[in-house]
């Protein structure tokens, strides 16, 4: 079974600067992935620009099964994180990660969700995209440490922390990093000269880890993080 964590910037094509679907689909179709948890999404709304990109990408792909978990409302319209499955999704929900009160930095916030689903194989999916600030990000792990199933639990998503973040400590001691078996040092972002790993797909112990790669992919800002496993 092959996973995919691809962060598509709204599927914003990075090196010609416009929507395309087309080129999201090729990537994902091209890395033969069966569980692909989406980052930075939209869903339909005010800008037929954007549309419901999940549904819109899983039609153009021959992963059929589909959900949006809806983070906050942009001007654009509902914004959050998707995921793509082969397998069917028997249910799925966004949970909320709380913003931290008060802020303790004068960085960006924006209100970030958890997707979570369950699929027919027995699997349960995790899929999230962490704030930019450390309050935000010890929030979406206490919230996430709620979430996490010690048997057929994957988890993964866009964490805006490099791996050698404390941060990221409570979530090692429960699952296992696909990224530790990297034959060589490898970044996701940018795609075109990516200077740091923050892309990640952790699996619960019993998931046996096959291979992991993070391919030179150039498709959106962000390069896919993938994993083969057998469960």
């Amino acid at each position: 079974m092959k996973l995919m964590s691809f962060n598509t910037q709204h599927c914003l094509n990075y090196t010609e600067q416009f929507v395309d679907f087309e080129k999201m689909a090729w990537a994902i179709d091209t890395l033969d992935a069966d569980i692909v948890g989406l980052n930075e999404m939209f869903d339909e709304g005010h800008d037929a620009k954007f549309g419901a990109q999940t549904r819109k990408l899983s039609e153009l792909t021959e992963l059929k099964n589909h959900f949006f978990a809806k983070a906050i409302d942009d001007e654009c319209g509902p914004y959050g994180n998707g995921i793509l499955s082969r397998y069917k999704i028997v249910s799925a929900k966004s949970i909320k990660i709380p913003d931290p009160e008060p802020r303790r930095y004068n960085g960006f916030y924006e209100t970030r969700c958890i997707l979570k689903a369950e699929l027919e194989n027995g699997l349960l999916v995790l899929v999230t995209h962490f704030g930019l600030n450390p309050d935000e990000q010890e929030n979406a792990v206490l919230t996430l440490l709620d979430h996490i199933r010690d048997e057929k639990c994957i988890l993964m998503g866009d964490f805006n922390v490099a791996p050698d973040n404390t941060v990221l400590n409570p979530i090692r001691e429960r699952m296992v990093d696909t990224g530790a078996g990297f034959d060589a040092s490898k970044m996701s972002w940018p795609s075109d000269k990516p200077q740091i790993k923050i892309d990640y797909i952790f699996v619960s112990p019993d998931i046996e880890v096959i291979s992991a790669d993070i391919p030179e992919v150039i498709a959106s800002d962000h390069r896919p993080h993938v994993a083969e496993i057998k469960q």
